[in-house]
């Protein structure tokens, strides 16, 4: 099941006034974890592919439910409706669900992917700089958007230098294609897909600019429901994680079924990932705390953001 941004803003304007309460009282007797997931996501793949939650819970009695998302925006916005109970973004969409007051909790982290700033065939853009005044795109609230973020600091660039062009990962790559954008701030599997194609550059990744982080988020009001559960799910993503990490082999092969990109590419990639599931601490919080307030300076997001209060930690 794929559910698009549409459906889940829909679902967003038509909430009923009780939903809390509603979103309580499932947390509390739902016996089926819902868990959203990008077909990219080394992790969460993996433990879809091998079972890993099914394995885990089936024996208290719990199905799981994999709903797919082309990226974390909708993932987040579902998640706060309760279609969803978990899920795993990039840095940012958690920082503009938070101003938007949506009850989730960051419950875990890993290193980010790779980041990509990708030129169509033809630019004549060589340096950092040469970004103003041009047409960059990205998913707005997408941890590209953050990344822009980062590339224009870099640079020594303002935002309002350059043009941004909001546009998920597939309008974005059909306007890369026609050349009607000037650059495209991207992810894997997205980048890795279009920089081998006739003529496109990387102008640069996050390797050379700086880390970021992914994270794996919760409903809240079944996180709260659901304490030990929660643990456990950490605790199999965990056991997830180090699995991939022995099976790089395994783990390229169904990324490159599932994304139609080449299996070594994927090698390639999957050699630079450290398959590490960090559990959250003041540290991941702070650097996240960094994120919220780079797009509040920007008054990118409306209200001030104070990341501490919605995380979770097991036992605390």
């Amino acid at each position: 099941m794929t559910l698009s941004r549409r459906h889940a803003l829909a679902a967003g304007l038509s909430l009923p006034l009780g939903l809390p309460a509603l979103q309580a009282a499932r947390a509390a007797d739902s016996k089926t974890l819902k868990v959203g997931f990008q077909k990219g996501e080394a992790i969460l793949m993996t433990a879809k592919a091998g079972g890993f939650l099914e394995k885990a819970f089936a024996p208290k009695g719990y199905a799981v439910e994999w709903i797919e998302f082309q990226f974390g925006p909708p993932m987040l916005e579902a998640m706060r409706v309760g279609s969803i109970d978990f899920g795993a973004v990039g840095d940012t969409p958690p920082i503009f669900a938070q101003a938007a007051h949506a009850d989730l909790l960051y419950i875990a982290a890993e290193l980010g992917p790779p980041q990509s700033i990708l030129l169509p065939a033809g630019s004549r853009i060589q340096t950092l700089g040469d970004l103003k005044g041009k047409k960059l795109a990205f998913g707005r609230g997408s941890s590209a958007h953050n990344f822009v973020l980062l590339v224009l600091e870099k640079a020594g660039l303002r935002y309002d230098e350059i043009e941004p062009v909001y546009l998920g990962p597939a309008d974005a790559g059909a306007a890369f294609e026609r050349g009607s954008i000037d650059a495209w701030s991207i992810w894997e599997p997205y980048a890795a897909l279009f920089n081998i194609r006739p003529g496109v550059r990387t102008l640069t990744t996050n390797t050379e600019i700086g880390k970021q982080y992914s994270f794996f988020l919760g409903n809240g009001p079944f996180v709260r429901a659901n304490p030990a559960l929660t643990s456990a799910v950490v605790d199999t993503f965990t056991a997830t994680a180090e699995h991939a990490q022995s099976h790089h082999d395994e783990v390229a092969a169904l990324l490159a079924e599932a994304t139609g990109i080449p299996k070594d590419v994927w090698s390639r990639a999957l050699a630079r990932d450290p398959f590490q599931v960090l559990r959250m601490d003041d540290a991941l919080t702070r650097n996240q705390q960094k994120v919220a307030d780079s797009f509040r300076a920007l008054d990118l997001v409306p209200v001030d953001i104070k990341v501490s209060d919605i995380v979770w930690r097991a036992g605390v």
